[in-house]
């Protein structure tokens, strides 16, 4: 077949350069900021825990359990730590080598199914896709799931898509393969499962007869039932020792509850009763639409040969297609919805496009439509920063301030001028006749922008760095600080031994237990203490005022501020139910 056969030197060429492309976009900004929350701060903290601890099966938010994921991503993060020895580079290297690896599935698989020109659309319509690189460059577990889903995928339709002299059971180690990255999804996840939604439509296929899947065969059910074998031997790599590990600390209930948590009320429970991000059931068609463009410009094109395809029996589109579509429905019959949750159909979409796309480009309405997008988006990007570096609106020195940004931003707003005026000298130089490289252009010029400038600029108010280093400059050498009402990037980011009495726990419970701490060594202990938690407890003339950071404000105190008696009340305004 032509898709395997021998690659040309021009073939070669676009594969590696793709591929350098893709690491330059995808690793923009890596080594230039510490982690930023809400996500990424608790994941660092508990690999960080982890590497310091030796204790890598139970992850830790300061001294309490965190059971809200199970641990793959942050085995990934320390594991990167124990590789690369340097935090900011170790905890964006799974991520972005998940999306480097998501890239070359998806160009394997068009690569195999249709040919080698195939597979670079569907890979470069996939590095286009907005979400896909913003979470790419985000230090996240939805990287990694999509990476483990697409692999899953990738093994499926290696084996269900049998080319027909191969025959029907030439492929069935890729289909156990394919299981055991589900597996390893679900204990990434929860959700890894969602790759055997393949199976949906290649039964239809299958009953069907379409030309292009592999055959079930009679005897072969056994073989069938080993991918069910394959998933559960990957979850039982973290679950069984993960279990024995809780039975033996049995003395501590904190051990039990884990349990529980992470595999009842952070998985079915979470789907079947959602208690926060709740939406309605259209709440992915925008992202389908606005999320992953410019590929979301493809669907005209794309949906009139989709049903085509479908009706001469086309089971290469079925099978992506049909699975992206289950995805969807999955997630939206659930109350709770956040946009990452679908990322996973973004690389199958992209396959489903791709056999179309040389079909697509030529066409004008294509390339006005990017070019117009392209427009969009730079007329914006010069607007914003013009009016801002212009009009001296409050809401624009709000936004400064709250951010530590020097100057009034202007660092940043002259990025938005530079970065739309280079996007509109893309769209005015190479016009309608080469819109797909002013599309390229553009969005690389968006996400090196991002990375390489505007991140180093909101880094320290972002990610806490600039707070804690305040926090440190008020400490001696034998001082030592307490954390009330703090968040992950704080811990994280103080860089040295910390008490903190809770994270889950109220606030007004951790300020009791905290000052207790302090009255046993008044002399060096200070509290860290996030405004609203004092209440009226403090005397604000002997406290320091660490000033606002990740929209919070903050104080440190010694003793001596305290008022005589006095407790915040059981409830405070602003109290996180984290």
């Amino acid at each position: 077949m032509s898709a395997l056969s021998q690659a040309t030197p021009q073939e070669r060429r676009r594969f590696w350069l793709l591929l350098l492309i893709a690491l330059v976009i995808l690793g923009a900004g890596i080594g230039l900021r510490d982690p930023w929350p809400s996500d990424e701060p608790r994941f660092a903290l508990a690999a960080k825990q982890m590497v310091e601890s030796g204790d890598w099966l139970f992850p830790h938010r300061g001294s309490e359990l965190y059971a809200d994921k199970p641990p793959m991503l942050m085995w990934a993060e320390a594991a990167s730590f124990e590789l690369v020895r340097w935090w900011r580079l170790a905890f964006m290297l799974p991520s972005l080598l998940a999306g480097l690896g998501t890239l070359l599935l998806v160009y394997d698989l068009g690569r195999r199914l249709w040919n080698r020109r195939t597979g670079l659309y569907a890979a470069g319509g996939l590095l286009l896709a907005f979400q896909f690189v913003y979470q790419s460059q985000r230090a996240q577990i939805d990287p990694l799931v999509v990476f483990l889903i697409t692999a899953a995928n990738w093994g499926l339709l290696r084996h269900l898509l049998a080319p027909p002299d191969n025959g029907a059971n030439a492929n069935w180690p890729m289909y156990w393969f394919g299981c055991f990255c589900a597996g390893l999804g679900v204990i990434t996840k929860g959700v890894g499962f969602l790759a055997l939604l393949m199976l949906v439509p290649y039964a239809w296929a299958a009953y069907r007869r379409w030309d292009g899947v592999a055959r079930p065969g009679r005897g072969a059910w056994w073989r069938w039932l080993l991918g069910l074998v394959a998933a559960l031997a990957a979850i039982a790599l973290w679950l069984l020792p993960m279990l024995f590990a809780a039975h033996a600390r049995a003395a501590d209930p904190a051990y039990a509850a884990y349990v529980n948590d992470i595999l009842f009320h952070q998985t079915a429970k979470r789907y079947a009763n959602a208690w926060h991000h709740i939406h309605a059931w259209w709440y992915y068609i925008p992202i389908l639409l606005f999320s992953w463009l410019p590929l979301s410009l493809l669907y005209p094109g794309c949906l009139p040969r989709w049903r085509k395809a479908l009706q001469q029996g086309e089971a290469r589109v079925l099978l992506p297609l049909g699975w992206m579509l289950l995805v969807l429905l999955f997630f939206s019959a659930s109350p709770g919805k956040r946009d990452v949750y679908i990322l996973p159909a973004l690389p199958m979409l992209a396959l489903a496009c791709a056999p179309f796309v040389e079909e697509l480009l030529p066409g004008r309405w294509l390339r006005v439509a990017g070019l117009a997008f392209i427009a969009a988006l730079g007329a914006a990007m010069l607007g914003l920063g013009g009016y801002a570096l212009l009009s001296h609106a409050p809401g624009v020195a709000q936004f400064a301030a709250e951010h530590g940004l020097a100057d009034g931003g202007a660092a940043l707003w002259r990025m938005c001028v530079v970065l739309g005026a280079v996007q509109l000298a893309l769209v005015a130089t190479l016009r309608v006749r080469r819109a797909v490289w002013a599309v390229c252009g553009g969005m690389a010029a968006l996400w090196l922008a991002w990375g390489c400038w505007a991140v180093p600029l909101l880094n320290p108010s972002s990610s806490a760095s600039a707070l804690m280093a305040e926090v440190r400059s008020h400490l001696g050498p034998q001082d030592e600080v307490g954390l009330v009402a703090w968040v992950e990037q704080d811990l994280l980011m103080l860089d040295r031994p910390a008490a903190d009495f809770g994270f889950k726990q109220p606030w007004h419970i951790q300020f009791t237990r905290a000052v207790r701490w302090q009255a046993q060594s008044a002399a060096t202990r200070w509290l860290f203490v996030q405004q609203p938690a004092m209440g009226d407890c403090v005397n604000r003339s002997k406290a320091i005022s660490l000033g606002h950071a990740n929209q919070r404000d903050w104080w440190m105190f010694k003793a001596d501020a305290l008022v005589p008696g006095c407790l915040p009340g059981a409830k405070v305004d602003g109290e996180s139910e984290d």
